[in-house]
């Protein structure tokens, strides 16, 4: 069993813009604490042999200028890279082209973990649904990576497709969604958007009404 409500909660979600590379880009930005030190938060996020514990196969190299590739995923290539607190990548999957950065920072005897999205979304696009479109597979990853660094991984990998169509996978997909819509309104997003965004997100991810 996961505690959906305490896992929803322990996560802090941002929406923002930013100027970036070819003009103004959307950027949601996601954060965890956890108890795990820096080195072992570090480790998880890209030690090949670790990562596939908690969220996907990858191959490549996790270095400065490698190539790397999520199993079934996106893949890109490491920009910047600065060991064990931070990292920059491009985020490639289905043609299109965003990015990712990391950044880790000691927090009392723990990690505290945030990571930013940056996309260049077109505003017809943004509208069908909000943040939520990658905010929810974030939220996800951050509940597989928890899962990790306590050692109880309640959900494994292989497992999580499955997971996500049970009861409890719809209803922590749900929150997750509802989060985003806050973060969403809070950013400045007009309420009665944000709220039919949301809406379609979490139908999308629940199959509901189809």
């Amino acid at each position: 069993m996961i505690d959906v409500t305490h896992q929803i909660n322990s996560v802090s979600r941002k929406v923002g813009r930013r100027d970036f590379k070819a003009g103004e880009a959307r950027v949601i930005t996601i954060g965890q604490s956890y108890g795990s030190p820096v080195e072992d938060v570090w480790d998880a996020c890209t030690n090949p042999e670790r990562v596939p514990r908690w969220f996907l196969p990858v191959t490549g190299e996790l270095r400065l200028g490698g190539k790397y590739q999520l199993q079934g995923n996106a893949g890109g290539t490491v920009e910047r890279c600065d060991p064990p607190n931070s990292f920059f990548a491009t985020w490639e999957f289905g043609g299109e082209v965003s990015w990712i950065e990391l950044r880790l920072t000691p927090e009392g005897d723990g990690t505290r973990f945030e990571l930013e999205h940056i996309a260049h979304v077109d505003d017809t696009k943004w509208a069908e649904f909000g943040p939520g479109a990658v905010g929810v597979g974030w939220d996800s990853i951050l509940l597989g990576l928890d899962g990790n660094l306590s050692g109880t991984t309640p959900v494994k990998p292989e497992d999580a497709m499955a997971w996500l169509a049970s009861e409890e996978g719809r209803r922590f997909v749900t929150a997750s969604s509802e989060a985003w819509f806050a973060a969403n309104v809070a950013s400045g997003e007009d309420e009665s958007a944000a709220r039919e965004a949301a809406d379609r997100t979490t139908a999308a991810y629940t199959g509901a009404g189809s």
